[in-house]
């Protein structure tokens, strides 16, 4: 089972630097250049999403105290869904 949480965190830290490199430079990976038009929300959408996957990495190796489920739940569910509408929006076409 640890190998599984270490692969997400791993996603979850590939997400968190490619929405740093999207924030700072505008880059986004070749696959979705064409779609992205907004590279600053697609970078801080990619924050929101990477940085909750990573943080329950956290939590399951016991390196953080661990708040109710309740707090990690709604949370970081919260911060996800957040970033996963922020992506949406940065790919969305701009209005001429």
């Amino acid at each position: 089972m640890e190998w599984i949480v270490g692969i997400g965190m791993l996603f979850g830290l590939l997400c968190i630097i490619a929405g740093i490199a999207a924030l700072r430079t505008g880059w986004a990976p070749r696959w979705m250049r064409r779609h992205v038009t907004r590279p600053s929300l697609y970078g801080l959408g990619l924050l929101l999403v990477g940085l909750p996957v990573f943080v329950q990495g956290f939590f399951y190796f016991h390196l953080v105290a661990s708040p109710s489920w309740e707090v990690r739940f709604f949370g970081l569910n919260a911060f996800l869904f957040s970033g996963l509408i922020l992506i949406g929006v940065g790919q969305m076409r701009r209005r001429s």
